[in-house]
């Protein structure tokens, strides 16, 4: 991690060939700790430095931290803000007027997972309501009677919503709901039972690396009911009701002031959206090939023009294209 962390902080220059930056200092972004963000930054910084002639940074936070400093503008561009993740926080910097809302870089989400092997071990198995006829084969190792669901790693936020699913599908008394505890163990979990071609039902989100190197199978839920989601949101949530999970719209973090003087990166960043295939894709060869961020935006720009080359006029796209 220290090599990421000092690999996406280097700044980069701009070529002596490529346009006149209309700032006249580095755009700043956040680097945020996961490999979607990462990858975007890589993509953006790119564009920005080949496309548009600026020079580039990267400060490394957490997500509450770099919001702070996206309305001090000790940074420019958050590339990946989850709304419906910190509402009360972002809905108040949206309102101090310091913060802007560009663009729909695409849309976040959530479920429970089986691996493709499973579902083609058992055909009928395609809605987590369907979970109840299969305790034997997702048998708890601690509690052989009860089936286990790998759940999100412990003290997050999806906890609640994955205890209440539980409750809601009636399927608390026949499954625990595991909690790993870091993200990294219950990626590990996941990883270890895949190539081991063992059968697991798991919560995970998306976009995400690891769900871009596997091949899984998504189980339905109910169509998407807002009264059941919130409530579902609350740990005292006393009748949960089954509901998807509700898609995040993720969107690209602006600082105002910087907005205002740089109206043609404003417009590319509006621009900036990634289909779910192409963006699963690349944050799938990251994982599968252990690359760096940088690389994959790299892999995403050569492989994926018709995306990116829409959200740029044509002779930056030209630019671009040409340093690649």
């Amino acid at each position: 991690m220290a090599a990421l962390a000092a690999a996406t902080a280097l700044l980069w220059t701009t070529p002596a060939a490529a346009a006149q930056c209309e700032i006249d200092q580095p755009v700043r972004f956040s680097g945020l700790n996961w490999e979607s963000n990462l990858v975007l930054a890589g993509i953006e910084r790119f564009i920005v430095e080949h496309g548009y002639g600026c020079a580039t940074s990267v400060e490394i936070g957490e997500t509450l931290a770099m919001l702070a400093a996206l309305q001090r503008r000790d940074v420019d561009v958050t590339p990946e803000v989850w709304p419906g993740q910190i509402e009360v926080a972002w809905d108040k910097a949206l309102k101090s007027g310091k913060v802007l809302a560009a663009g729909h870089v695409y849309d976040a989400g959530e479920g429970w997972y089986i691996p493709r092997y499973t579902a083609e071990r058992h055909p009928d198995l395609k809605s987590a309501a369907d979970l109840a006829r299969y305790t034997k084969v997702f048998a708890d190792p601690e509690d052989p009677s009860r089936g286990r669901i790998y759940g999100c790693p412990a003290g997050w936020a999806c906890g609640t919503l994955n205890t209440n699913l539980l409750k809601a599908l009636k399927l608390d008394s026949q499954y625990a709901m595991f909690a790993p505890g870091s993200g990294a163990a219950q990626k590990a979990a996941i990883v270890s039972a895949y190539k081991r071609k063992r059968d697991i039902v798991f919560y995970y989100w998306t976009p995400t690396a690891l769900v871009g190197a596997l091949d899984l199978v998504k189980l339905q839920l109910p169509a998407f009911d807002q009264a059941a989601y919130t409530c579902m949101t609350d740990p005292n949530c006393e009748h949960p009701v089954p509901t998807e999970f509700k898609a995040n719209k993720v969107v690209t973090g602006l600082n105002a002031e910087f907005a205002r003087q740089a109206p043609q990166l404003k417009t590319f960043f509006d621009k900036l959206s990634v289909p779910a295939p192409a963006i699963d894709d690349t944050l799938g060869w990251l994982e599968n090939q252990g690359a760096e961020p940088e690389d994959a935006a790299q892999y995403f720009l050569r492989k994926y023009p018709d995306v990116w080359r829409k959200w740029v006029p044509a002779e930056v796209a030209e630019r671009v294209q040409s340093s690649l």
